[in-house]
């Protein structure tokens, strides 16, 4: 039996739709939810095995995604949500009722990802979004509980997806880390 990485993604993934136009984010509770409206398509969504963003019960992995902080509103039960960590990068906003998070901005104007919104499409009944593109931080999974000997199992996991896989973020997304690191350092690219 294939290792279980996150619901979404154990047994395939449809592709989104290009003209998918966005939609609404609801977190678990039964009554008195907090919606978050997104008005329109994700991108970079993927797998993250990071210790810090939301997982569903029984996950190894979240599913997270990002878009422009003005593609998000929230719609109802704004007082219920809280930050969970005013020192990280991207500041998670949870359910304090069933501790979802429902999106996470990211406010450092010296970063490369200032100005984008962390999302879990999951959250969302609409159809269309983008399927997951990759994995990233794969070995971070042993941190919070994962047994290393299973990490070859993941990656092969990983691979029966179609998913490439990386201890770090995507080519594309640390290439944009690192020429946002050279214009703070005043680094003058090569012509």
């Amino acid at each position: 039996m294939p290792i279980k990485l996150h619901p979404a993604i154990d047994n395939g993934f449809k592709k989104g739709s290009k003209t998918f136009s966005g939609g609404t984010l609801k977190c678990h509770c039964t009554s008195d939810p907090v919606t978050v409206e997104i008005s329109g398509q994700v991108v970079h969504n993927h797998a993250c095995g990071c210790t810090k963003c939301w997982k569903p019960k029984g996950a190894i992995f979240s599913i997270v995604a990002v878009v422009p902080h003005s593609a998000v509103k929230v719609k109802t039960g704004a007082k219920k949500l809280k930050v969970v960590d005013e020192n990280a990068l991207i500041q998670r906003h949870a359910c304090t009722s069933c501790g979802v998070h429902m999106y996470g901005p990211v406010k450092r104007k010296d970063h490369a990802f200032n100005g984008l919104d962390f999302i879990h499409v999951e959250l969302s009944d609409d159809k269309g979004w983008q399927e997951p593109q990759f994995a990233a931080f794969v070995s971070s999974v042993i941190e919070s509980g994962v047994a290393p000997s299973e990490m070859k199992s993941i990656r092969k996991r990983f691979e029966t997806l179609g998913l490439a896989y990386y201890d770090c973020l995507s080519p594309a997304l640390m290439d944009a880390l690192a020429t946002q690191a050279a214009k703070n350092a005043g680094v003058k690219p090569r012509k």
